[in-house]
């Protein structure tokens, strides 16, 4: 009997995340992005268009391989990412791939100190607080910085066995961007003030694994905005 392809999963409601109360937080500590501590998990970018993104080649489905000409020529995709904040929710697009989300929070949604969602903001909030997080199986992802300003990226190593406690948040002066290697965890690029627009290049397929922070583990991570 042929066994059969798992099903593919449902993907997240990215613009109406179902967050229960009294979740838990987690936070990625923040470190400041050098050449070193990015090993394994990309790598700096001074030239944007110059830096080459990995494809990954479709995998073979049994035991022979697929032909070493083929399997990688769905090449890149590219366009702005931007995050901005409307009220206590961090908003994302992402033009590239045509992606609107939500995100992540400024306060646990639900939380009695909580602002209404629209509620116009003072300032730019400290933190962030993410529900989601993916890595991308096809290839690379590269984000700029278009106006040269501040910005983190909360990144775990590979392996689907991942847990908020593997994330680490990687804080950039704006000078330079961030490539990151296929299969690296990652939930955007977040601007460490009220908006932020980036030069986004990555695989063309833009295949999707997800983990939900709040469904799976019960927790929000808690991501530093400000070093």
């Amino acid at each position: 009997m042929t066994e059969l392809a798992p099903a593919p999963a449902a993907a997240p409601d990215y613009l109406d995340p179902q967050i229960p109360a009294g979740l838990r937080l987690v936070e990625a500590p923040l470190v400041v992005a050098t050449v070193e501590n990015l090993a394994g998990y990309g790598a700096l970018v001074r030239d944007p268009q110059a830096h080459k993104i990995e494809i990954v080649r479709w995998p073979a489905q049994g035991w022979r391989p697929v032909d070493a000409d083929s399997g990688d020529e769905g090449g890149t995709t590219e366009g702005v990412f931007s995050a901005w904040w409307e009220g206590e929710r961090l908003m994302g697009r992402n033009e590239a791939v045509g992606g609107h989300y939500v995100l992540g929070f400024a306060d646990p949604p639900g939380a009695p100190a909580a602002a209404p969602q629209n509620a116009p903001r003072r300032a730019a909030p400290s933190r962030v607080l993410l529900w989601h997080a993916n890595y991308h199986p096809d290839g690379g992802q590269l984000f700029f910085p278009l106006e040269r300003r501040p910005f983190v990226v909360p990144m775990a190593l590979p392996g689907d066995d991942v847990k908020p406690q593997d994330f680490r948040t990687f804080w950039f002066d704006g000078s330079v961007g961030l490539y990151m290697h296929p299969n690296v965890w990652h939930e955007g690029v977040f601007p460490c003030g009220a908006a932020g627009r980036f030069f986004d290049k990555q695989g063309r397929v833009h295949a999707r694994v997800s983990v939900d922070f709040a469904k799976e583990f019960g927790v929000l991570l808690d991501v530093p905005l400000r070093a």
